[in-house]
């Protein structure tokens, strides 16, 4: 199991530059100029400088150079240093001559360095997502074992309706119907997520549980509808086995047969849907955070599409490219875990 996951982390690397590569030519294709936005009254000059001082003027590869260095957290200057001084084949990266030592790339929109933002903004979307994956999966996967354990029951009957439903409806209408029921209509939320509260005693604990119920559910909705109905679906195939009938046969509990036996082969294939779901979500949450004013990275994706702030887009785009590739990861490395019969060493 080591070896293949060092394995794939090192196949990872090289999947990861060409994505990155595709990413900034495609994004250097689309039209837009951050210059359009200044005003006419500007010298020339003036917008050429300030062309200059965003990397505009340098050649493609240095400008691909500079987003990737910022991308990976690489102090340029060291490791430029390092490289041009031991082989001459690398004596064509960019020398960067900054004071303190750190390669940045500035947003157009914000004229702040990149990843900077995406830091101030990560534990917002963190927050929302990572609870409402949570809670989808701890209220889907019970779900689905019971409606196939009971197939065809009223349970089951009603979860499918429900989980269809919730499966069907997207997020920028289940955000706005759940505002006007438990905010306008019943006032019993806040409509909107206030990301200045601070958490520093129980009152204001509650404060931010209660703005952040309505997020949540609109992303855990469609998280518990889709892996349940997996969950059912793995589950029954697994219930008319050969294994379950003998298992049965000799005496074991009809918990344990289907808590340990049945349930540990039927999450083989809900991992896959589990871990690719994780980066899905993140594109959820674009809307959701617009929805319900979350300052989140989802947000900031949309208000740099907005803007056409190609060098945050690159960033964000490329995030969304490493969580695929991570958790495609960890679904490979779980299937081991969880079947023994797979054997990747």
């Amino acid at each position: 199991m080591l070896t293949f996951t060092i394995r794939r982390l090192l196949l990872s690397i090289p999947t990861l530059l060409f994505i990155s590569l595709v990413i900034f030519l495609l994004l250097q294709l689309a039209p837009g100029d951050p210059m359009a936005q200044v005003p006419l009254t500007v010298p020339p000059e003036v917008k050429e400088k300030m062309r200059e001082a965003l990397g505009l003027g340098q050649p493609i590869y240095i400008q691909y150079w500079k987003w990737l260095v910022q991308v990976f957290w690489i102090e340029p200057q060291v490791f430029i240093d390092y490289l041009t001084n031991r082989s001459a084949l690398f004596s064509w990266l960019p020398d960067t001559n900054l004071s303190d030592g750190k390669l940045r790339v500035i947003s157009w929109q914000t004229r702040s360095p990149v990843m900077d933002i995406v830091i101030q903004r990560m534990p917002q979307t963190l927050w929302v997502v990572g609870l409402a994956y949570i809670v989808g999966i701890v209220i889907a996967i019970p779900i689905g074992i019971y409606s196939a354990y009971r197939h065809y029951s009223v349970f089951d009957q009603a979860g499918t309706f429900i989980t269809m439903v919730g499966f069907s409806i997207p997020p920028f209408f289940t955000g706005p119907l759940l505002i006007v029921i438990f905010s306008v209509t019943l006032g019993w939320l806040p409509s909107i997520y206030d990301t200045t509260h601070v958490v520093n005693d129980w009152a204001s604990f509650k404060v931010q549980f209660m703005q952040m119920i309505m997020p949540v559910m609109v992303l855990a909705l469609q998280t518990t509808a889709q892996i349940s109905r997996y969950m059912r679906g793995a589950m029954l195939d697994n219930l008319n086995q050969d294994y379950v009938r003998t298992a049965r046969a000799k005496g074991l509990k009809e918990s344990v047969v289907v808590m340990v036996h049945v349930l540990r082969n039927s999450m083989i294939p809900v991992v896959t849907i589990i871990a690719l779901g994780m980066p899905a979500i993140f594109g959820g949450a674009i809307i959701t955070e617009n929805v319900f004013k979350v300052n989140g990275i989802g947000q900031l994706l949309l208000t740099a599409l907005r803007a056409n702030d190609l060098p945050m887009v690159m960033t964000l785009t490329f995030i969304f490219a490493v969580l695929i590739v991570l958790f495609n990861l960890i679904a490979d490395i779980l299937y081991g875990l969880l079947d023994p019969r797979i054997r990747y060493d």
